[in-house]
């Protein structure tokens, strides 16, 4: 047997169909049949259809599928020809599912199983399967893997185009992560995604959920910076609140798939580094603005101004607020006839402002008046001055 498998494997015509006619006939152990079957899909590389032509209907009698590696999620048994009385084999976290004309109909645990009309009351139902003996029948068979699949990465091919909460600016966010995922129903999974495909691996399912998981990502984060009232430069401390929601979005939308969302992270959002450069000068400029704010300065500039315009219309002989000021300068006037000009001054300058004793334009223009009458030194006058502008 061992120098018969050999032949085989080592010595394979060139004409598939007549290896096949050199198999006809040969009464070979089913082990062995499941190593050659093995060999051809795997090392030949053989394709279904030509399988078929070297392995005929009759030495089909024993279903199995060993994986090489843990990427496989789906794979599709090469043929379609069974028959009552043959052997399934399933591994652990494994489970088998029979398809009859596009239709899912029976599902197989881990275990091995003898075909009957007992496991295979749908496909039975559907094939008019007789009780007992080895009718022979056709289905499909598909091997779908029950492992959790971490470390799948997702990612955003463009950018995100969003308005940053906080800053009101338009920003193309970008994102990173990883994902993990699990299938915990077999009937949908095959239904909805499988189709015409012979094997679906990890990287295939990735594909395939990319648009999916983008579509509410690109939602998803528009949502939470609005909600959150959060910018976008701001994020790296909230990566895991923005995981989470993010995951509530995505996770409706896979279990429609018989798909579980085992983890979902948002590692690292980004911008472009024009855009990152746009706002740093953008912020500068508006630090700027804050602490000119924040120290005043604005105030004590519309006093001052208002200060200089008091000065020169007392400077000014032909008007009224100059008529005023002279004339009241000029016969000597003390402090309070002062005050009274300097308010008199001011409501014909149209200069808003309350007229009490602690209002500093009030101070300002009487201070002036007291140099200008020769009742105040010029360090007296700046030092009052300075004080009057701290308390602005």
């Amino acid at each position: 047997m061992r120098i018969l498998f050999w032949s085989m494997t080592h010595a394979i015509p060139s004409s598939l169909p007549d290896f096949r006619n050199a198999l006809l006939g040969r009464k070979i152990d089913n082990s062995v049949i499941d190593r050659l079957r093995q060999f051809c899909l795997r090392k030949l590389k053989l394709s279904a259809a030509e399988l078929h032509l070297i392995l005929p209907m009759a030495l089909i009698d024993r279903v199995k599928f060993d994986a090489d590696d843990d990427t496989c999620l789906v794979w599709k048994f090469p043929s379609e020809d069974l028959r009552l009385g043959a052997q399934v084999i399933v591994n652990q976290s494994q489970e088998v599912i029979f398809l009859k004309g596009g239709r899912v109909a029976d599902v197989l645990g881990p275990g091995t199983h003898t075909l009957t009309t007992g496991n295979l009351p749908i496909l039975a139902s559907l094939v008019n399967l007789p009780f007992g003996g080895k009718t022979p029948f056709s289905a499909e068979v598909w091997f779908i893997s029950k492992l959790v699949k971490r470390g799948l990465k997702w990612g955003t091919k463009g950018p995100i185009q969003i308005v940053d909460p906080v800053y009101n600016m338009p920003v193309s966010v970008r994102a990173f992560g990883q994902w993990g995922l699990r299938v915990i129903d077999t009937r949908t999974f095959i239904s909805k995604l499988v189709g015409t495909l012979t094997t679906i691996t990890t990287d295939k399912v990735e594909e395939y959920f990319a648009a999916e998981i983008v579509q509410r990502l690109s939602d998803a984060l528009a949502k939470y910076f609005v909600e959150q009232s959060v910018s976008v430069f701001h994020i790296a401390s909230k990566l895991n609140d923005l995981s989470s929601f993010t995951r509530s979005s995505i996770e409706p939308e896979l279990e429609n798939y018989g798909v579980e969302l085992v983890n979902f992270n948002v590692e690292r959002v980004s911008l472009p580094p024009e855009e990152q450069q746009r706002f740093q000068d953008v912020l500068g400029k508006r630090m700027e603005i804050d602490q000119i704010s924040q120290a005043k300065v604005g105030s004590a500039y519309v006093a001052m101004r208002s200060f200089d315009t008091l000065e020169k219309a007392a400077g000014n002989e032909g008007g009224t607020a100059g008529a005023l000021l002279a004339g009241g300068l000029g016969l000597g006037m003390g402090l309070g006839a002062g005050t009274t000009v300097g308010q008199q001054v001011a409501q014909n300058l149209n200069i808003q402002g309350s007229s009490g004793a602690d209002d500093p334009m009030s101070k300002l223009a009487t201070l002036k008046k007291l140099l200008e009458a020769g009742l105040i030194t010029d360090s007296d006058y700046e030092n009052k001055k300075a004080k009057i502008l701290e308390t602005i």
